[in-house]
């Protein structure tokens, strides 16, 4: 069997470790995951009731159009119904937009560090991939404007990035919509949006009404707590979102999940729970890191990825010895991890944890 010579060469995504991998090879009781920017606070109390309800129809297939919750999330957005489509989480709209419009040699354009299913998904079309670095752990736009040629047909947005948590401004992105050319699609992914109320942020739903050529993707994963249900969307033109449901798989999203997914648009004290719950989260986190005097990137979703001033494997390793589980290895960031807000008591752990592999590193190399 020979696979198509673009992909042979491509890594096979790697989640955060599992905490009972990590109990069971280091033969711990207590494990902490601040690894993969999941809701410590789980999900909405309407989602389980509306989860146990749907199981009863385990034996009926979804509803491939996902009416019920389409016409939901459509009233809560203020948009057409057209211009919405689901799918096993915003991963997989990502895949559908690689699909519909990237042939071999189109370029793409995104983030030097960003979220890895952009460039992978491009590669796997072979595309041309233009990488552009971050500034100051930013979406540098101009630089990115100045790279879209006429052979540009998609150029990513990851709006708090991720890895970074950082975000382009509501003006800057305004002013670069303006500019790019129509023939490009933009994918502005809001993935952790919800986890903001700075009003310099961009809400890029509103945008759609000016700009055509924008596609916003959105999860249920995070700030909803759905990650395991596997659910999300995309949200642009009625004629883009239809290019993009032509290579949709049928039944693409649950029953399960669709039914979650509605409650939870109706549980909007949850969501604000989650969200101060997690601003107070990132407040101590940044505290702690300025008393231990380590360089943090400005965080605005669930996570804060911060330089601990030595190869980040092996501080990971160290945490993991300790019964923490963080994200180490990014290729231009060599010495920063990405850790997720836990709860109070998994922060306070976290912070320990890591003031300890720090002194210990510190002697060892003194």
């Amino acid at each position: 069997m020979r696979p198509k010579s673009n992909i042979v060469h491509l890594p096979v995504y790697q989640p955060g470790k599992p905490v009972e991998d990590v109990k069971r090879e280091l033969g711990l009781s207590e494990v902490i995951k601040l690894a993969s920017n999941e809701n410590p606070y789980g999900c909405s109390s309407k989602v389980r009731e509306a989860v146990m309800e749907e199981i009863e129809r385990s034996s009926i297939y979804p509803d491939g159009a996902s009416i019920e919750l389409t016409d939901a999330l459509a009233g809560k957005l203020g948009v057409d119904t057209r211009s919405v489509i689901f799918g096993s989480g915003s991963s997989e709209i990502i895949l559908m937009i690689a699909r519909a419009f990237l042939a071999p040699g189109d370029e793409t354009i995104m983030a030097d560090e960003t979220f890895s299913q952009y460039k992978h998904n491009a590669e796997i079309e072979n595309a041309h991939i233009i990488e552009v670095p971050l500034k100051e752990g930013v979406h540098d736009l101009p630089a990115m404007l100045d790279k879209v040629t006429d052979r540009t047909k998609v150029l990513w947005i990851c709006n708090p990035n991720n890895p970074t948590g950082t975000i382009v401004k509501h003006d800057e992105l305004t002013a670069f919509m303006k500019a790019v050319p129509e023939h490009v699609l933009v994918v502005l992914d809001e993935a952790y949006g919800e986890y903001i109320d700075d009003p310099a942020y961009s809400n890029g739903v509103k945008m759609l009404k000016e700009c055509r050529n924008l596609v916003v993707l959105r999860t249920f994963s995070k700030i909803y707590g759905l990650a395991a249900l596997r659910i999300g969307y995309g949200v642009g033109h009625p004629d883009v979102i239809h290019f993009i449901n032509q290579v949709r798989e049928p039944f693409n999203t649950t029953r399960v999940a669709q039914a979650a997914a509605k409650a939870s648009l109706a549980d909007d004290q949850f969501v604000a729970g989650c969200r101060t719950d997690n601003r107070q989260g990132l407040e101590y986190m940044c505290e702690k890191f300025d008393e231990l005097g380590l360089n943090y990137f400005p965080a605005y979703g669930n996570f804060i990825m911060v330089d601990v001033k030595r190869p980040s494997q092996e501080v990971f390793q160290s945490l993991l010895q300790n019964g923490v589980i963080v994200r180490p290895r990014w290729a231009h960031y060599p010495s920063y991890i990405r850790v997720s807000v836990g709860t109070p008591e998994q922060n306070e752990k976290f912070i320990a944890a890591l003031e300890q592999v720090l002194q210990e590193a510190a002697v060892q190399n003194s």
